[in-house]
């Protein structure tokens, strides 16, 4: 069986969130075993499964990204849609776009202390669209 639903996240300020909480409320009754996978429908924000206790590994984060992948840097060609849009672009192909889960009692089975991450890479990304399809 495959269930499928596309979800609508509020609007974040640019840095990593944690959205665990939003998806576990948005999801339907999951089967007993299973997988989840979670696709984000943007390529200037990623998603990761990290840290989900010390809210300081999420300004790290921030901090590292930022200095491996500058804003204003004279080599970047696409620079039309501000300087945080090409910086996003490069970030999110280091993060990815999608998350896989395995399901465990009818739970998402992450870890004591994973939770799923919303990187959002541009100062004013807008509400980013979430595609979660359930395997069991």
């Amino acid at each position: 069986m495959t269930d499928q639903l596309e979800i609508l996240l509020p609007e974040f300020s640019r840095g990593y969130h944690l959205i665990t909480h939003i998806i576990e409320d948005q999801l339907p009754e999951l089967p007993d075993k299973g997988m989840i996978n979670v696709f984000i429908k943007h390529t200037s924000a990623g998603l990761t499964i990290n840290e989900n206790a010390d809210p300081s590994v999420r300004i790290d984060f921030e901090t590292i990204f930022n200095k491996l992948i500058p804003e204003n840097d004279s080599s970047y060609i696409h620079t039309m849609e501000g300087a945080d849009d090409m910086p996003a672009h490069i970030k999110t192909s280091l993060t990815g776009n999608s998350i896989t889960i395995p399901i465990t009692n009818n739970r998402m089975n992450l870890g004591i202390w994973q939770g799923i991450y919303l990187c959002e890479f541009r100062n004013r990304g807008g509400r980013r669209k979430l595609v979660l399809t359930i395997y069991s």
